[in-house]
């Protein structure tokens, strides 16, 4: 009898282990759906053991990488490791993000490859086209310089602005570049010959503050882009037609950035302090977004990686067909939004940013505060996961790009911070600033990853080109850098 209580006792021993042993999670999408009831987990089980699970619950044919998020840390220990450190309490289901990984790994720029000189003023702004192949610059001395990545030598210098080339856009299709001037003209460029392909563009009467494509998955070829202007209206053009088709006009003050959605509609920021959204076949203003207190700076979106890069994606594929492109890119653009709508961020000059879903609400989701000073870049990583901001207050933050919740600051910079870019795979930050110096960023550890300094003089513009393999920079002193891993 003695003998059988024993085994019972142990029994129950054993049971109760192996309840404090399992933890309840709940493991969810980045958007917060579970993928499936609350499970009981060992407490002993890693990311490893997570992948597994999740691979299994989603019945992926092909096991795919993810990493998971508890309070928007990443799990890189045991859940057991975890639990204790954070000393959480396990009494209800413990949520688990479940977070896609890129299939493929960036590696982080860390040397200067080539510095180029050909610009007679300050670079002002770098962008490679949208498969990474080619890249372009806009600068003070008013012109526009394709160059060769390959050779890393000026390709094409194009002529025709009056004044500084502020800002430049690619087609997401990569058939052409638009450059907008102080001057308020805008030129369209054959990047495969440098020559113009119309007259200039005119109709702003100040400068270009901004300029957006319309996405491949909404048309190809690319025909249509929209540009903001310091006179407080957006232009739609028709790159075949070679005129404005539409005016945006409802702004009160200085329109300072735009971006083209991947729903079909395009998003102003103003100097107003208001966002507007407008719908493209007439230019009706749909929605306005208030809750700034001052200028509006800059606008990200959560698919904004998909639309600049259309059908191209980083296994380097080139398509035959203009039906082929829009197909892939529509795949492309579903697959990155879900079921989720798209989002948008705004900086502004009162220190703040908003996190909006334009066709949810028009009130914030959420604001977002910590910077001292004016915010003057926002930009969503590829993946959507997270939002980095760039501020004057030398600063780069991240933020969780759903909820808008603060997530890490990177300190380094001495000086303000002009500008930021993702590396394809979202695990890298690149930010340039007044202080002459590129940092990279590790996103996974929140640390610096990389200093990088070579400029002479302020870096006003860096582009992580989107197939992950170059950093281009331009500033100053009038130089353009290539950065390579």
């Amino acid at each position: 009898m003695e003998a059988k209580t024993e085994t019972a006792a142990a029994a129950v021993a054993m049971e109760e282990r192996e309840i404090i042993n399992n933890v309840m999670c709940l493991l969810t999408d980045p958007d917060a759906t579970p993928l499936g009831a609350p499970m009981y987990l060992p407490q002993n089980a890693g990311p490893q053991q997570l992948q597994q699970i999740v691979n299994k619950l989603l019945n992926n044919e092909e096991r795919l990488p993810y990493s998971f998020y508890i309070s928007d840390e990443e799990l890189v220990v045991p859940l057991s490791t975890y639990l204790q450190k954070n000393k959480v309490s396990v009494e209800k289901a413990l949520p688990i993000v479940c977070q896609p990984q890129a299939i493929f790994r960036i590696r982080p720029v860390s040397r200067c490859s080539a510095t180029i000189s050909g610009h007679g003023e300050a670079v002002l702004t770098v962008a490679f086209s949208p498969d990474g192949r080619q890249l372009a610059s806009g600068s003070g001395d008013t012109t526009v310089r394709f160059w060769d990545i390959g050779t890393q030598t000026p390709m094409y210098t194009c002529t025709g602005h009056k004044n500084w080339v502020l800002c430049i856009a690619w087609s997401p299709d990569g058939k052409y570049l638009v450059s907008g001037s102080k001057s308020g003209e805008l030129q369209c460029w054959d990047p495969q010959t440098g020559k113009s392909l119309s007259n200039p563009l005119t109709g702003h009467k100040k400068w270009i503050t901004g300029i957006s494509s319309e996405p491949a998955h909404l048309n190809t070829p690319c025909r249509r882009f929209v540009s903001a202007s310091k006179d407080g209206d957006a232009r739609i053009w028709d790159i075949s037609l070679k005129r404005c088709v539409i005016v945006l006009s409802g702004h009160t003050l200085a329109v300072t950035c735009v971006k083209w959605g991947g729903d079909g509609v395009i998003y102003t920021g103003s100097q107003d302090c208001t966002i507007k959204v407008w719908e493209t076949t007439q230019g009706k203003l749909i929605r306005e977004l208030k809750g700034h207190g001052h200028w509006v700076n800059s606008l990200a979106l959560s698919t904004e990686y998909v639309l600049r890069t259309g059908a191209f994606d980083h296994t380097g594929k080139q398509y035959s067909s203009p039906e082929e492109m829009k197909q892939v890119a529509l795949e492309r653009y579903n697959k990155m939004r879900g079921n989720a709508p798209e989002r948008l961020v705004s900086g502004s000059d009162d220190f703040t940013m908003f996190l909006w879903e334009p066709f949810v609400s028009k009130h914030p989701k959420t604001r977002m505060t910590g910077h001292q000073q004016l915010v003057n870049h926002v930009y969503f990583s590829p993946d959507g996961q997270w939002v980095a901001s760039a501020s004057f207050d030398k600063s780069v933050k991240l933020w969780n790009g759903t909820t808008g919740k603060f997530v890490a600051a990177f300190r380094g910079h001495v000086g303000p911070v002009y500008q930021i870019s993702w590396s394809a795979d979202s695990r890298l930050l690149l930010s340039g600033s007044k202080d002459s110096t590129l940092k990279v960023w590790d996103i996974r550890t929140r640390k610096l990853k990389q200093d990088l300094p070579g400029h002479a003089d302020e870096v006003f513009s860096v582009d992580w080109s989107p197939d992950g393999e170059k950093v281009a920079s331009g500033g100053k002193d009038k130089v353009l850098k290539l950065w390579m891993g």
